[in-house]
Order: C-alpha cells, then sequence, then structure tokens
C-alpha cells in the first residue's frame, strides 16, 4: 500500500510512497502492519494520515508510538500494509502485483485450449510497469532455469490467470521466445 521515505516534520510523521490504487482508503484506515520484509508485519495503530501532493504525491502516517524525529528514522524503508482480506476487489483482468508473484508460467500448445502438453517456462518474480507517458501492458518479470524472462501480462499472451492455483497459462506469439533466453 505504501513505502516509508523519510521522517516528516518534527513530531514523529513519515511520508511514504503511495504503492496502492486507491490512495484514499489510507486515510480510513486505524490501523496497519508495518513489514521490513523478512519478519511478520507488526500491527500498528494509525494516529492520521493525510495525502499530500508534494513529490509526486505521498501519504504522511503518524502512527503510535512514533514521538519523535528518531522515532520516525527507525521506520523508514518500512512497508505498510493492511491484510488481505480487507483488500479492495478488483474487475475481472486485473491482478494484485503480490498474487501474482510466486505463480508459475506455464506455455500452453497453440492448437490445444487446455493445460495438457503444456510446458513450464518459469516463476514470476516480479512485475514492472510502463511509465506515466508509456502505453502498454505491465511486464511479468520470471526466473527460468535458462535465465530471466520479460513477458507481457497482455489478455493475447497470458490467456488463463489462476491466482488462486498460483499459475498463469500463455501462448507465446511468434518471436517472444527469441527475445528471451
Amino acid at each position: 500500500m505504501a513505502r516509508i521515505v523519510r521522517p516528516q516534520g518534527l513530531r514523529g510523521e513519515v511520508a511514504a510512497e503511495i504503492l496502492t490504487s486507491f490512495p484514499e482508503r489510507l486515510t480510513r484506515m486505524a490501523s496497519a502492519g508495518l513489514w521490513d520484509g523478512k519478519t511478520a508485519p507488526r500491527q500498528t495503530e494509525i494516529r492520521s494520515c493525510r495525502l499530500t501532493m508534494s513529490r509526486g504525491g505521498q501519504a504522511i502516517f503518524h502512527f503510535e508510538g512514533s514521538d519523535s524525529i528518531s522515532d520516525a528514522e527507525k521506520l523508514v524503508g518500512l512497508e505498510v500494509q493492511i491484510p488481505l482480506s480487507d483488500r479492495v476487489e478488483l474487475p475481472a483482468g486485473s491482478y494484485y502485483v503480490s498474487d501474482l508473484i510466486g505463480c508459475e508460467v506455464r506455455e500452453r500448445p497453440r492448437e490445444k485450449s487446455d493445460e495438457s502438453g503444456s510446458t513450464v517456462i518459469g516463476r514470476v518474480r516480479d512485475v514492472q510497469f510502463t511509465g506515466d507517458d508509456v502505453a502498454g501492458a505491465p511486464l511479468l518479470v520470471l526466473d527460468s532455469p535458462r535465465g530471466e524472462w520479460l513477458l507481457p501480462l497482455a489478455q493475447e499472451i497470458c490467456v488463463h490467470v489462476d491466482t488462486a492455483s498460483r499459475r498463469i497459462e500463455v501462448v507465446l506469439p511468434e518471436g517472444l521466445r527469441d527475445l528471451n533466453p
């Protein structure tokens, strides 16, 4: 939802990069998990949150127990997260990055409509987005036995995405395999 980037002011507030398409939700949250990427998120109460347009748009959080610049500095780098059960339901064909990471990607033969005969290409490690001024589908970054793959997350290529089963079936257009290892 957000990543804390720096202390804000003198009273323990922090500025956070917004990582959600629904930033207005941040201002209504009473608590959140603070996650360092290694251990389980620790739950903390949110005293306040406001959105600002400075620096491209940030959320200014004031967490319970953060009352000074030194308290705020300890929070830099942490991610502000909500429970999965509280996420906004996305429209069909849209996915949360966290649901895509770890999915197995399998190539489906062109002449088949089921997964029989499919071969594993790799596993999603990351998702890259095009810039604001560039049109195009996000790219799935795959770890494969032959190295890193970049694969557009386009409906014509990713013909079946099943995040519950952690599986994405693809039909590769001619030439795409040649662009990857």
